[in-house]
């Protein structure tokens, strides 16, 4: 089905086939933003690369394929969640397991933490929670123009909510685990909230794994409130098979003198798209955004980044890297946009990509729109092979050449790894793209999926 128009009926006939299952099992407030939700997404319909957006990703692959199901739980379901145990064994967190988007713990659907923070079910949380759910739900994403986005409103059923009270810092970080399994192909969609208040601190680390070889299409959005003088950090681990395709939207909004930062890390998975939107909305305010993506076989890897400067004296700083091999190809689109009463902004933004075969292919479109004249801001993009000068150097200390070229490729990748505070976690991930660079298995923990 090459049809743009008929491609996007496909997932509206499945929105009306699926809406009294999906209704049931949600808050009417969350059901009161379906029909507009629908309406938008049919006039926007599933991007193409003629979306400026997506001009470099395409997804024919996974939204043109017949899914023989809508994802919803059983109790079955809800079990195999429940057992499954993160790989990361010296990792210290508080830790939720979602089952293709839902919360699975029955009995406790709702979890409080130390110092009064609350996480759990979505659909829980609009009843337990209804006023930070109006204040926050859907509040962010107004005007976009992406048709997934309206989809997923259109959809998601539930996801996981937290709360973190003003004041309160987590001394331990949050682990969302997004498992992915079923004996069909399956599309499914989550819709998550995290609600970070003034002078709170928190760290929340989001790891998405296939368990089956099945075909998996993923549309989800993380929408997250930083208030006044708070510190947030979302770490993205991906590690997915081949047969899985993964779209996600982060849309970070951020209040007076904030810090948040988000840093996407994709070790494996057939398609993914990373879209990440930060606005800086209070002066002072400061973001940080990262990436790192290994892509081999014909995987495809897209980051798409957008900072809006909104207030004066706001700093941003863009870093994502890529290492491609194979027949693999990859796309980045940063955009930094200050309006013309931000005066005092400090932006950087920085694309590096080293393709490791000549059918490697990467696409990288940095983007700066300034309306302001009191500004520091630059950005710069490259895409190319290994420094024949540092491996020269290296082989000239005895360093045979493959180990040269890992160490090389290692340390590219570092940087971005650098910046996970939790140690634990970042030890892994030396580990897992070391493995990866290697060509070995990186596997997750119980998975049945050979992503050779």
């Amino acid at each position: 089905m090459n049809n743009p128009s008929e491609r996007s009926e496909r997932y509206y006939n499945l929105y009306k086939e699926n809406i009294k299952r999906i209704s049931e099992r949600s808050s009417p407030y969350f059901n009161s933003f379906r029909e507009a939700a629908i309406d938008e997404f049919n006039k926007l319909g599933i991007p193409t690369k003629k979306n400026e957006s997506y001009r470099y990703t395409n997804l024919d692959t996974f939204f043109n394929h017949e899914y023989k199901s809508y994802f919803m739980p059983s109790a079955s379901d809800f079990k195999k969640a429940e057992e499954f145990r993160c790989d990361v064994t010296d990792l210290d967190a508080h830790g939720i397991v979602l089952m293709n988007g839902f919360y699975p713990t029955i009995k406790d659907k709702m979890r409080k933490l130390p110092g009064g923070i609350w996480i759990g079910s979505m659909n829980e949380a609009a009843d337990k929670f209804g006023d930070q759910i109006r204040k926050h739900y859907n509040k962010y994403i107004n005007g976009n123009s992406d048709g997934l986005v309206h989809l997923n409103t259109a959809m998601a059923s539930d996801g996981v909510f937290i709360y973190i009270p003003e004041g309160v810092v987590l001394t331990k970080p949050i682990q969302i685990i997004n498992l992915v399994q079923s004996d069909e192909d399956i599309f499914n969609q989550h819709r998550s909230l995290i609600v970070a208040e003034k002078n709170s601190d928190v760290t929340v680390i989001v790891c998405d794994h296939t368990l089956s070889p099945n075909k998996f299409l993923t549309n989800g959005i993380t929408e997250i409130y930083v208030g006044e003088n708070a510190h947030f950090e979302i770490i993205r681990v991906q590690n997915e098979h081949n047969n899985a395709g993964k779209i996600t939207h982060t849309f970070m909004h951020q209040e007076r003198n904030s810090y948040a930062s988000s840093n996407n890390i994709t070790l494996h998975g057939g398609l993914v798209r990373n879209s990440t939107y930060h606005f800086l909305g209070g002066e002072g305010a400061e973001c940080k955004s990262l990436g790192l993506f290994l892509a081999d076989k014909w995987q495809h890897v897209d980051n798409f980044v957008n900072v809006d400067h909104a207030f004066p004296k706001c700093t941003s700083n863009q870093l994502f890297k890529g290492v491609l091999d194979d027949m693999a190809t990859g796309a980045f689109n940063g955009r930094i946009y200050v309006h013309k009463d931000a005066q005092g902004t400090v932006a950087y933004q920085k694309n590096n990509n080293i393709l490791l075969t000549d059918d490697a292919k990467m696409d990288t479109k940095p983007q700066l729109e300034i309306y302001a004249d009191d500004v520091k801001c630059s950005h710069g993009a490259t895409v190319g092979q290994l420094n024949d000068d540092a491996l020269f150097y290296l082989q000239s200390r005895g360093i045979e050449k493959r180990e040269a070229r890992l160490m090389l490729m290692f340390g590219f990748a570092h940087e971005v790894i650098q910046n996970i505070k939790v140690e634990a976690l970042r030890d892994r991930m030396d580990k897992l793209v070391m493995q990866r660079l290697k060509g070995e298995l990186s596997r997750c923990a119980f998975c049945m999926v050979k992503c050779g």
